[in-house]
């Protein structure tokens, strides 16, 4: 990657806005690396491109490992480009603990997909970031929305807070669970059920199919004792197969009309406003932990802060007030 000084960020802007899918790659490569030069210009790219964005229907999709999450978007993703979509897939990986690298190879999951001429798919290692949420899936977001790609799917790794980052940025929150919830209702997470948009049991294919159905049944009873996301949309819980595409169809369909619904009452304007300035928190966050990195002298000084927290000799709230003073 070149420095700042060198990147045409007016031309990297234009050729993204065509859909050079390899300008696409490139400018989302640029908004995730941590030198200080890429960010500024990462931060002009995306302040160029923003008239540009805001069109696509943005959805996460969320779920425990095992519950097909890349083999649904892989089916629902084909189904769309079929349909005449343009879909983009920003794939949070688990991240490589010695290289900082995505460990899953989405992209390997997603086999007829990624061979979609209308898909683009980017794998993110989440690298550290909170609730496993790659730092700058949002950007990358905008990146592939103002290439033109009209549904942006966002997969987390389904651990931690990461459910609620995502729900933070999109539009729809689809929940995946397994046939034969009987034991995991038990210990329903509640949280996740109350940010969804819809809860799909997978796998309802074969032998699995009753097991699935009254999965089913037994989520729409938990849902009705729970505060639901939005007063004009009831929660619906389908039934799909990822393996078949059985559903997916279907699983489309109410995400349109969940759409439609929040558009008309206004609640689709309110909900992309707050996300944005939830967005500007989280950035100056981020700012403040990345000054804190980057500095050598003020890393020093927060070492020896945090030794003299741990050895009592020093109130945490007083040791907070220093280190915001160096910051200013």
């Amino acid at each position: 990657m070149k420095t700042s000084k060198t990147i045409n960020i007016a031309a990297i802007a234009d050729r993204v806005r065509s859909g050079d899918r390899a300008a696409l790659a490139r400018a989302i490569t640029l908004i995730e690396s941590r030198r200080a030069d890429h960010q500024v210009a990462a931060r002009e790219l995306v302040q160029l491109l923003l008239p540009h964005t805001g069109q696509a229907m943005r959805v996460g999709i969320t779920g425990s490992p095992g519950v097909g999450k890349s083999t649904t978007i892989d089916a629902l993703g084909h189904y769309l480009v079929e349909t005449g979509h343009k879909v983009a897939v920003l794939a949070v990986d688990p991240t490589s603990a010695r290289s900082g690298g995505s460990i899953l190879g989405d992209k390997t999951r997603m086999a007829r997909l990624s061979m979609a001429d209308a898909a683009f798919i980017r794998p993110s290692p989440a690298a550290g970031t909170l609730g496993g949420v790659a730092a700058k899936t949002r950007e990358a977001m905008l990146l592939c929305e103002a290439a033109g790609f009209d549904v942006v799917l966002v997969e987390t790794v389904g651990i931690g807070q990461s459910e609620t980052a995502v729900c933070d940025m999109t539009d729809f929150f689809l929940a995946l669970m397994l046939p034969g919830g009987g034991d995991e209702l038990q210990g329903i997470k509640k949280g996740l059920v109350e940010l969804a948009d819809m809860i799909a049991i997978n796998k309802a294919d074969g032998d699995y199919i009753k097991r699935a159905n009254l999965t089913a049944a037994e989520y729409r009873g938990a849902l009705h004792i729970l505060t639901p996301r939005s007063t004009e949309w009831q929660v619906p819980v389908l039934t799909y197969s990822a393996m078949t595409g059985n559903g997916i169809p279907e699983l489309w369909a109410k995400v349109v009309e969940h759409r439609g619904i929040v558009q008309r009452s206004g609640e689709f304007d309110k909900r992309r406003s707050e996300q944005q300035v939830r967005w500007m928190w989280t950035m100056l966050e981020d700012r403040w932990q990345s000054k804190l990195r980057a500095d050598p002298a003020i890393r020093t000084k927060v070492r020896a802060t945090e030794t003299a927290v741990a050895a009592g000799r020093i109130a945490p709230s007083l040791a907070a007030d220093q280190i915001a003073s160096w910051l200013v």
